[in-house]
Protein backbone atom coordinates (compact mmCIF):
# COMPACT_ATOMS: atom_id res chain seq x y z
CA UNK A 1 0.00 0.00 0.00
CA UNK A 2 2.85 2.49 1.04
CA UNK A 3 4.46 1.77 -2.51
CA UNK A 4 1.15 2.35 -3.81
CA UNK A 5 0.92 5.55 -2.12
CA UNK A 6 4.18 6.37 -3.07
CA UNK A 7 4.00 6.09 -7.33
CA UNK A 8 0.39 7.80 -6.65
CA UNK A 9 2.07 10.68 -4.81
CA UNK A 10 5.07 11.13 -7.86
CA UNK A 11 2.56 10.73 -10.77
CA UNK A 12 0.75 13.86 -8.65
CA UNK A 13 3.91 15.74 -8.81
CA UNK A 14 4.81 14.80 -12.12
CA UNK A 15 1.23 16.33 -13.06
CA UNK A 16 2.10 19.36 -10.79
CA UNK A 17 4.54 20.31 -12.34
CA UNK A 18 3.33 19.85 -15.98
CA UNK A 19 0.70 21.88 -15.08
CA UNK A 20 3.02 24.79 -13.96
CA UNK A 21 4.53 24.66 -17.64
CA UNK A 22 0.97 25.17 -18.73
CA UNK A 23 0.91 28.00 -16.63
CA UNK A 24 4.08 29.15 -17.57
CA UNK A 25 2.93 31.52 -20.09
CA UNK A 26 0.73 33.09 -16.99
CA UNK A 27 -2.67 32.66 -19.24
CA UNK A 28 -4.81 35.86 -18.22
CA UNK A 29 -7.77 37.14 -19.42
CA UNK A 30 -5.91 40.14 -20.99
CA UNK A 31 -3.76 37.98 -22.47
CA UNK A 32 -6.47 35.68 -24.26
CA UNK A 33 -8.07 38.69 -25.57
CA UNK A 34 -5.51 40.33 -26.50
CA UNK A 35 -3.92 37.44 -28.55
CA UNK A 36 -7.92 36.50 -29.92
CA UNK A 37 -8.16 40.28 -31.06
CA UNK A 38 -4.91 40.35 -33.09
CA UNK A 39 -5.78 36.34 -34.73
CA UNK A 40 -9.51 37.70 -35.44
CA UNK A 41 -8.13 41.46 -37.39
CA UNK A 42 -5.61 39.20 -39.22
CA UNK A 43 -8.46 36.72 -40.05
CA UNK A 44 -11.08 39.35 -40.84
CA UNK A 45 -8.35 41.46 -42.99
CA UNK A 46 -7.75 37.90 -44.90
CA UNK A 47 -11.42 37.21 -45.18
CA UNK A 48 -11.68 40.80 -46.78
CA UNK A 49 -8.92 40.96 -49.28
CA UNK A 50 -10.55 37.19 -50.50
CA UNK A 51 -14.40 38.67 -51.10
CA UNK A 52 -12.68 41.45 -52.94
CA UNK A 53 -10.10 39.23 -55.43
CA UNK A 54 -10.41 36.27 -57.44
CA UNK A 55 -10.62 34.92 -60.53
CA UNK A 56 -12.48 37.77 -62.08
CA UNK A 57 -12.07 41.28 -61.12
CA UNK A 58 -15.31 43.15 -59.22
CA UNK A 59 -15.73 46.93 -58.38
CA UNK A 60 -16.78 46.42 -54.46
CA UNK A 61 -18.32 49.78 -54.81
CA UNK A 62 -20.22 48.94 -58.20
CA UNK A 63 -20.97 45.91 -55.98
CA UNK A 64 -22.45 48.04 -53.54
CA UNK A 65 -24.55 50.80 -55.19
CA UNK A 66 -25.67 48.55 -58.27
CA UNK A 67 -28.18 45.36 -56.79
CA UNK A 68 -28.52 44.43 -60.56
CA UNK A 69 -24.78 44.53 -61.73
CA UNK A 70 -22.39 41.72 -62.11
CA UNK A 71 -20.68 42.65 -59.54
CA UNK A 72 -23.36 42.10 -56.89
CA UNK A 73 -23.66 38.80 -57.90
CA UNK A 74 -20.58 37.36 -57.99
CA UNK A 75 -20.04 39.36 -54.86
CA UNK A 76 -23.20 37.98 -53.03
CA UNK A 77 -23.60 34.96 -54.77
CA UNK A 78 -20.28 33.93 -55.13
CA UNK A 79 -17.41 35.16 -53.34
CA UNK A 80 -19.37 35.71 -49.83
CA UNK A 81 -20.76 32.42 -49.26
CA UNK A 82 -17.27 30.71 -50.29
CA UNK A 83 -15.10 33.16 -47.96
CA UNK A 84 -17.53 32.36 -45.24
CA UNK A 85 -17.02 28.70 -46.13
CA UNK A 86 -13.53 28.47 -46.46
CA UNK A 87 -13.15 30.44 -42.72
CA UNK A 88 -15.77 27.60 -41.12
CA UNK A 89 -14.18 24.70 -42.44
CA UNK A 90 -10.65 25.81 -42.09
CA UNK A 91 -11.67 26.73 -38.21
CA UNK A 92 -13.40 22.83 -38.09
CA UNK A 93 -10.37 21.44 -39.18
CA UNK A 94 -7.55 23.37 -37.00
CA UNK A 95 -10.34 22.73 -33.91
CA UNK A 96 -10.59 19.09 -34.77
CA UNK A 97 -6.77 18.58 -35.09
CA UNK A 98 -5.83 20.55 -31.64
CA UNK A 99 -8.70 17.94 -29.93
CA UNK A 100 -7.20 14.70 -31.55
CA UNK A 101 -3.19 15.48 -30.70
CA UNK A 102 -4.38 16.08 -26.95
CA UNK A 103 -6.84 13.04 -26.69
CA UNK A 104 -3.66 10.84 -28.26
CA UNK A 105 -1.17 12.99 -27.39
CA UNK A 106 0.26 12.89 -30.67
CA UNK A 107 1.44 16.19 -32.54
CA UNK A 108 1.06 14.30 -35.89
CA UNK A 109 -2.68 13.00 -34.94
CA UNK A 110 -5.46 15.18 -37.39
CA UNK A 111 -8.10 14.70 -39.35
CA UNK A 112 -6.73 13.83 -42.40
CA UNK A 113 -3.49 11.92 -42.05
CA UNK A 114 -5.81 9.61 -39.61
CA UNK A 115 -7.99 8.45 -42.12
CA UNK A 116 -11.05 10.32 -40.85
CA UNK A 117 -12.01 12.67 -43.56
CA UNK A 118 -10.98 9.76 -46.12
CA UNK A 119 -14.25 7.65 -44.04
CA UNK A 120 -16.13 11.44 -44.35
CA UNK A 121 -15.40 11.60 -48.22
CA UNK A 122 -16.82 8.22 -48.97
CA UNK A 123 -19.56 8.16 -46.99
CA UNK A 124 -20.26 11.40 -48.81
CA UNK A 125 -19.39 10.07 -52.29
CA UNK A 126 -21.56 6.80 -51.65
CA UNK A 127 -24.75 8.77 -51.04
CA UNK A 128 -24.60 11.26 -53.69
CA UNK A 129 -24.26 8.33 -55.87
CA UNK A 130 -27.04 6.42 -54.36
CA UNK A 131 -29.41 9.49 -53.71
CA UNK A 132 -28.87 11.61 -56.69
CA UNK A 133 -31.84 10.03 -58.78
CA UNK A 134 -33.88 8.95 -55.58
CA UNK A 135 -34.03 12.33 -54.36
CA UNK A 136 -32.66 13.70 -50.73
CA UNK A 137 -28.83 13.92 -51.85
CA UNK A 138 -28.92 17.48 -49.47
CA UNK A 139 -29.87 15.36 -46.65
CA UNK A 140 -28.16 12.24 -47.15
CA UNK A 141 -24.54 13.62 -47.80
CA UNK A 142 -24.27 15.06 -44.64
CA UNK A 143 -25.30 12.07 -42.18
CA UNK A 144 -23.59 9.34 -44.32
CA UNK A 145 -20.75 11.54 -44.10
CA UNK A 146 -20.99 12.02 -40.54
CA UNK A 147 -21.69 7.89 -40.04
CA UNK A 148 -18.36 7.21 -42.49
CA UNK A 149 -16.32 9.61 -40.00
CA UNK A 150 -17.41 8.07 -36.94
CA UNK A 151 -17.02 4.54 -38.00
CA UNK A 152 -13.43 5.13 -39.22
CA UNK A 153 -12.59 7.51 -35.95
CA UNK A 154 -14.12 4.11 -33.56
CA UNK A 155 -12.07 1.70 -35.91
CA UNK A 156 -8.44 3.72 -35.82
CA UNK A 157 -8.92 4.50 -32.13
CA UNK A 158 -9.46 0.67 -31.16
CA UNK A 159 -6.63 -0.40 -33.57
CA UNK A 160 -4.21 1.62 -32.35
CA UNK A 161 -4.64 0.58 -28.64
CA UNK A 162 -2.08 -1.74 -27.38
CA UNK A 163 -2.49 -3.09 -23.76
CA UNK A 164 -5.52 -0.58 -23.59
CA UNK A 165 -2.74 2.34 -23.96
CA UNK A 166 -2.79 4.46 -27.37
CA UNK A 167 0.68 4.18 -29.55
CA UNK A 168 1.68 6.84 -31.19
CA UNK A 169 3.60 5.27 -34.04
CA UNK A 170 0.37 2.49 -34.33
CA UNK A 171 -1.60 5.10 -34.42
CA UNK A 172 -0.19 6.80 -37.36
CA UNK A 173 0.49 3.35 -39.38
CA UNK A 174 -3.11 2.52 -38.82
CA UNK A 175 -4.44 5.96 -40.18
CA UNK A 176 -2.07 5.54 -43.19
CA UNK A 177 -3.85 2.23 -44.17
CA UNK A 178 -7.08 3.51 -43.32
CA UNK A 179 -5.71 6.43 -45.98
CA UNK A 180 -4.55 3.79 -48.31
CA UNK A 181 -8.55 1.38 -47.53
CA UNK A 182 -10.71 4.44 -48.19
CA UNK A 183 -8.52 5.95 -51.06
CA UNK A 184 -9.00 2.16 -52.66
CA UNK A 185 -12.46 2.13 -51.85
CA UNK A 186 -13.28 5.98 -53.76
CA UNK A 187 -11.13 4.11 -56.45
CA UNK A 188 -13.80 1.55 -56.91
CA UNK A 189 -16.76 3.60 -56.33
CA UNK A 190 -15.33 5.74 -59.35
CA UNK A 191 -14.53 3.13 -61.85
CA UNK A 192 -18.44 1.79 -61.33
CA UNK A 193 -19.95 5.14 -61.89
CA UNK A 194 -20.36 7.19 -65.38
CA UNK A 195 -18.56 10.19 -65.91
CA UNK A 196 -21.51 12.01 -64.65
CA UNK A 197 -20.39 11.36 -61.18
CA UNK A 198 -16.27 11.93 -61.89
CA UNK A 199 -15.99 15.25 -61.40
CA UNK A 200 -18.12 15.29 -58.25
CA UNK A 201 -15.83 12.84 -56.97
CA UNK A 202 -12.49 14.30 -58.14
CA UNK A 203 -14.21 17.34 -56.37
CA UNK A 204 -14.37 15.23 -52.62
CA UNK A 205 -10.86 14.10 -53.03
CA UNK A 206 -8.91 17.10 -53.95
CA UNK A 207 -10.88 19.33 -52.03
CA UNK A 208 -12.59 22.32 -52.91
CA UNK A 209 -15.34 25.39 -52.33
CA UNK A 210 -16.84 25.63 -55.71
CA UNK A 211 -20.01 27.07 -55.21
CA UNK A 212 -21.64 26.58 -51.56
CA UNK A 213 -25.20 28.02 -50.90
CA UNK A 214 -25.74 29.74 -47.63
CA UNK A 215 -27.78 26.67 -46.77
CA UNK A 216 -24.79 24.45 -46.43
CA UNK A 217 -22.74 26.79 -45.17
CA UNK A 218 -25.41 27.92 -42.68
CA UNK A 219 -25.49 23.92 -41.85
CA UNK A 220 -21.68 23.36 -40.55
CA UNK A 221 -21.79 26.86 -39.49
CA UNK A 222 -24.22 25.36 -36.56
CA UNK A 223 -22.72 22.22 -36.35
CA UNK A 224 -19.31 23.82 -36.48
CA UNK A 225 -20.35 26.53 -33.73
CA UNK A 226 -21.48 23.08 -31.64
CA UNK A 227 -18.36 21.81 -31.61
CA UNK A 228 -16.52 24.64 -30.52
CA UNK A 229 -18.40 25.16 -27.68
CA UNK A 230 -18.22 21.76 -26.58
CA UNK A 231 -14.22 21.54 -27.27
CA UNK A 232 -13.87 24.66 -25.44
CA UNK A 233 -15.88 23.65 -22.36
CA UNK A 234 -13.62 20.20 -22.39
CA UNK A 235 -10.53 22.44 -22.60
CA UNK A 236 -9.39 22.27 -18.68
CA UNK A 237 -9.55 18.39 -19.52
CA UNK A 238 -7.73 18.44 -22.70
CA UNK A 239 -4.87 19.93 -20.63
CA UNK A 240 -4.77 17.24 -18.16
CA UNK A 241 -5.30 14.27 -21.03
CA UNK A 242 -2.08 15.75 -22.23
CA UNK A 243 -0.44 14.30 -19.41
CA UNK A 244 -1.10 11.14 -19.74
CA UNK A 245 -4.48 9.30 -18.48
CA UNK A 246 -3.26 7.64 -15.11
CA UNK A 247 -2.21 11.67 -14.23
CA UNK A 248 -5.76 13.26 -15.94
CA UNK A 249 -7.89 10.49 -13.50
CA UNK A 250 -5.69 11.41 -10.63
CA UNK A 251 -6.87 14.61 -11.27
CA UNK A 252 -10.85 14.04 -11.44
CA UNK A 253 -11.29 13.33 -15.02
CA UNK A 254 -13.89 11.17 -16.25
CA UNK A 255 -10.76 10.13 -19.30
CA UNK A 256 -13.20 7.42 -20.90
CA UNK A 257 -16.37 9.79 -20.87
CA UNK A 258 -14.10 12.50 -22.03
CA UNK A 259 -12.73 11.16 -24.58
CA UNK A 260 -15.71 9.39 -26.17
CA UNK A 261 -17.28 12.86 -26.12
CA UNK A 262 -14.93 14.72 -27.87
CA UNK A 263 -14.36 12.07 -30.85
CA UNK A 264 -17.77 11.64 -30.94
CA UNK A 265 -17.92 15.83 -31.31
CA UNK A 266 -14.80 16.06 -33.84
CA UNK A 267 -16.49 13.14 -36.26
CA UNK A 268 -19.13 15.47 -36.48
CA UNK A 269 -17.28 18.41 -37.30
CA UNK A 270 -15.56 16.83 -39.61
CA UNK A 271 -18.83 14.86 -41.07
CA UNK A 272 -20.22 18.24 -42.03
CA UNK A 273 -17.11 19.38 -43.29
CA UNK A 274 -15.72 16.73 -45.97
CA UNK A 275 -19.83 16.73 -46.88
CA UNK A 276 -19.45 20.30 -48.65
CA UNK A 277 -15.35 20.59 -49.08
CA UNK A 278 -14.05 16.87 -49.46
CA UNK A 279 -10.79 16.45 -48.07
CA UNK A 280 -8.70 19.34 -47.05
CA UNK A 281 -5.94 17.90 -45.55
CA UNK A 282 -3.05 19.22 -42.97
CA UNK A 283 -4.82 22.17 -42.00
CA UNK A 284 -5.57 20.58 -38.69
CA UNK A 285 -1.52 19.93 -38.55
CA UNK A 286 0.05 22.72 -39.48
CA UNK A 287 -2.34 25.40 -37.41
CA UNK A 288 -2.13 23.82 -34.04
CA UNK A 289 1.29 23.09 -34.08
CA UNK A 290 2.16 26.68 -34.66
CA UNK A 291 0.06 27.96 -32.40
CA UNK A 292 0.91 25.79 -29.83
CA UNK A 293 5.39 27.26 -30.68
CA UNK A 294 3.98 30.50 -30.82
CA UNK A 295 1.13 30.58 -27.41
CA UNK A 296 2.16 27.54 -25.28
CA UNK A 297 -0.08 24.13 -24.81
CA UNK A 298 -2.66 25.57 -22.74
CA UNK A 299 -5.97 24.55 -24.79
CA UNK A 300 -8.13 27.04 -23.21
CA UNK A 301 -5.92 29.16 -25.20
CA UNK A 302 -4.40 27.44 -28.37
CA UNK A 303 -8.09 26.02 -28.85
CA UNK A 304 -9.61 29.28 -29.52
CA UNK A 305 -6.89 30.68 -31.01
CA UNK A 306 -6.45 27.41 -33.58
CA UNK A 307 -10.28 28.03 -34.65
CA UNK A 308 -9.32 31.84 -36.06
CA UNK A 309 -5.82 30.47 -37.33
CA UNK A 310 -7.40 28.02 -39.44
CA UNK A 311 -10.08 30.13 -41.02
CA UNK A 312 -6.88 32.35 -41.84
CA UNK A 313 -5.11 29.63 -43.27
CA UNK A 314 -8.06 28.12 -45.51
CA UNK A 315 -9.28 31.12 -46.86
CA UNK A 316 -5.48 32.50 -47.98
CA UNK A 317 -5.25 28.67 -49.64
CA UNK A 318 -8.45 29.41 -50.85
CA UNK A 319 -7.36 32.84 -52.04
CA UNK A 320 -4.31 31.81 -54.06
CA UNK A 321 -6.07 28.52 -55.54
CA UNK A 322 -8.40 31.16 -57.42
CA UNK A 323 -5.95 33.50 -58.13
CA UNK A 324 -2.48 31.85 -59.09
CA UNK A 325 -3.79 30.17 -62.73
CA UNK A 326 -6.56 32.66 -63.18
CA UNK A 327 -9.40 32.42 -64.57
CA UNK A 328 -8.94 28.47 -64.09
CA UNK A 329 -8.28 27.41 -60.46
CA UNK A 330 -6.88 25.12 -58.18
CA UNK A 331 -8.22 22.67 -55.52
CA UNK A 332 -7.79 24.43 -52.08
CA UNK A 333 -6.85 20.76 -50.91
CA UNK A 334 -3.99 20.88 -53.51
CA UNK A 335 -2.77 23.97 -51.92
CA UNK A 336 -3.00 23.16 -48.49
CA UNK A 337 -1.47 19.42 -49.10
CA UNK A 338 1.82 21.02 -50.82
CA UNK A 339 2.22 23.63 -47.55
CA UNK A 340 1.68 20.49 -45.23
CA UNK A 341 3.48 17.64 -46.67
CA UNK A 342 6.99 19.48 -46.32
CA UNK A 343 5.57 20.55 -42.73
CA UNK A 344 4.29 17.22 -41.93
CA UNK A 345 7.79 15.71 -42.90
CA UNK A 346 9.41 18.32 -40.85
CA UNK A 347 7.22 17.49 -37.58
CA UNK A 348 7.68 13.90 -37.74
CA UNK A 349 11.38 14.45 -37.61
CA UNK A 350 11.78 16.91 -34.88
CA UNK A 351 9.24 14.83 -32.83
CA UNK A 352 10.99 11.59 -33.98
CA UNK A 353 13.76 12.93 -31.36
CA UNK A 354 11.76 12.69 -28.68
CA UNK A 355 8.77 10.59 -27.24
CA UNK A 356 5.77 12.27 -29.31
CA UNK A 357 4.02 13.03 -26.36
CA UNK A 358 2.96 16.42 -26.05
Amino acid sequence: MSEMADRRGSQLHAADFDLREFAGAHLTRTRIVLVLAVLGAVTIAIAVTATIFGSVHISLLRAIREPLSPDHAILLGARIPRVLMGMIVGAVLAAVGVALQALVRNPLAEGGILGISGGGAFGAIVALVAFSRLGGADVAVPICAFAASLISTVAVYRLAQVQGRIEPFTLLLVGVIFNAFWGAAIMLVNSVVNFYYTHSIIFWLMGSFEAPTYRETAMVGVLGLAGFALLIAYARDMNLLSLGDDEAADLGVEVDRVRRTIFFATSVMIGAAVSVSGIISFVGLIVPHIMRLALGADHRLLLPASILGGAALTVAADLIARVVIAPSELPVGAITALCGGPFFIYVLRREGRRTFAL
